[in-house]
């Protein structure tokens, strides 16, 4: 790649200053909006939410207050760190990135299922969900599909990768080891056609023993045996967060998260059959581009900023990356940029703060950029966090909604949709404290483009009520834990989520219909 000339490029500082409209109407008429004033482009605070006060709610399955939830919410935990799997192993922690992928007929065979779309009310089906491991070097995770089983420095191994959990009836059944060998596996998104994209969220050039490269993107099948523990190359190497398809296309939208250096991107695969594999079969890979504007800057945002994008070519999605060229704004010297997101930056792509989660949802994609705005210092990229919608017909992209403060949002992070509409933000800003006391939240909006508190992490832990769960995590303090891998049954029933530390996900029922999710 020819040597970056920032000479040529027009780098904007800053965010567009235009009035701000209101945040979401409905998602057929995202953008019906009523007015704001233009001097508030962002939410400061949160507004009491449809389904009640929060208030601690006893684990179905442990007895213990991990959750703080509105009154008729309940919840059963499982697959905590070092609870034993179907092989007789414990169960890896740092629980991260989760969906439904598949759900399953009892009694037609582990190969005779519906897809994560489900038919009927999906009372008697089972739920396949695969889960993300964000670990680095650690013991690792032995599973049918492996990548790397060499050293990636100091005597270490990839510890990384995915299991597989089942649900039904209301109950969990099983947990075991899907993909292994992998590193910093963060966020990711389910398909189409009912598989898991897994994400290394890490930008190295380091190789290990074994000769393999890390920072890509694994398909991973809902029979683990099937999972092969192939690298999808064409996705880009880069650190990489969440992905999303839109089913019509079959084109992946992929978020990059690498402070003030991250790109928004998409892979239009040659083979679009939508199957398992079928994005092995190459592919191009594209960089964002605003539109009559070379380089924008997103990494402030106001409510209501709209851009129209374009897409360029990134030539060699494998490329190394390259030490960031003098004068390249808001990140520190001989700083380093992925090579996807060099290659773009060429051609005058668009850079966010830091790319987190994405999800589909009726021919919009909703991506979190978790530290987009200004922190008390003035430093840019530093701030609360937006989400911005993506208008897939018209390739026109919105901010839905921005934080100005951390009681509004404190760095959203994972995002899923239901399937009413409602969307739900995982919080990764530390215990955030409220008027429930400390604890990292789950935040819903409204339709209006409100933010509300959903549910805390209550999870304060001494060793005798661990003991006495049957479980072997240590004891402490985790309400600053990040909630991760939010995502909703097929038929809006049930949400599954995890908290990242010490490794515990749940599954949350409640009467939904009462508000807004």
């Amino acid at each position: 790649m020819d040597a970056f000339d920032l000479s040529r490029r027009q780098v904007l500082k800053g965010s567009a200053a235009a009035m701000a409209v209101g945040a979401m109407g409905s998602l057929s008429a995202l953008y019906s909006r009523q007015a704001l004033a233009a001097t508030d482009p962002t939410r400061l605070a949160p507004i009491p939410g449809r389904y009640g006060p929060l208030a601690p709610v006893a684990d179905q399955a442990t007895g213990l207050p991990l959750l703080q939830l509105p009154r008729g919410f309940s919840y059963r935990s499982f697959g905590w760190s070092g609870d034993r799997m179907r092989d007789g192993r414990p169960c890896p922690d740092r629980h991260d990135g989760m969906a439904v992928v598949s759900v399953r007929r009892p009694g037609h065979g582990r190969h005779d299922r519906d897809d994560a779309r489900g038919h009927g009310n999906g009372r008697g089906h089972e739920l396949v969900l695969i889960r993300n491991h964000e670990r680095g070097g650690a013991t690792p995770i032995q599973a049918p599909g492996m990548y790397d089983t060499g050293d990636i420095g100091g005597g270490q191994v990839a510890g990384g990768g995915t299991t597989t959990l089942t649900y039904r009836h209301g109950e969990w059944r099983s947990i075991e080891a899907s993909l292994g060998g992998t590193l910093v596996n963060c966020a990711g998104g389910p398909t189409p056609w009912g598989t898991w994209l897994t994400c290394e969220e890490i930008k190295t050039n380091a190789v290990s023993s074994t000769g393999k490269k890390h920072g890509y993107v694994f398909e991973v099948h809902p029979d683990a045996e099937r999972t092969s523990g192939r690298p999808l190359v064409g996705l880009g190497r880069f650190s990489h967060e969440a992905v999303a398809i839109d089913p019509r296309t079959g084109v992946v939208y992929l978020t990059e998260d690498d402070r003030n250096k991250s790109g928004l991107y998409r892979y239009i695969p040659n083979d679009r059959a939508g199957r398992y594999g079928s994005l092995e079969h190459g592919g191009r890979l594209q960089a964002a581009r605003v539109r009559g504007k070379p380089n924008a800057d997103l990494i402030v945002a106001a409510i209501g900023t709209e851009y129209a994008l374009e897409w360029v070519d990134v030539p060699d999605p494998d490329l190394d990356t390259i030490v960031a060229p003098a004068g390249f704004p808001d990140i520190s010297a001989g700083d380093t940029l992925s090579g996807t997101f060099a290659q773009g930056w060429s051609e005058g792509a668009l850079r966010m703060s830091r790319g987190e989660g994405i999800w589909y949802s009726y021919g919009k994609m909703f991506i979190v950029d978790t530290s987009t705005g200004v922190d008390s210092r003035g430093r840019k990229g530093r701030g609360n966090g937006a989400v911005w919608v993506l208008d897939l017909a018209t390739q026109r992209l919105r901010a839905l909604f921005v934080s100005g403060n951390q009681l509004a949002a404190h760095n959203p992070d994972n995002v899923t949709v239901s399937a009413r509409g409602g969307v739900l933000l995982c919080e990764d800003g530390g215990e955030s404290p409220d008027q429930y006391g400390p604890g990292a939240r789950l935040i819903g909006l409204t339709r209006q483009g409100e933010s509300f508190y959903f549910c805390k992490n209550n999870v304060e832990l001494t060793s005798t009520q661990i003991a006495n769960a049957g479980k072997t995590i240590a004891e402490g303090d985790y309400r600053d834990s990040e909630f991760c891998g939010a995502c909703w049954d097929p038929f809006g029933r049930t949400l599954f989520v995890n908290i990242q530390t010490p490794g515990i996900t749940v599954a949350i029922t409640g009467p939904w219909e009462r508000g807004h999710l």
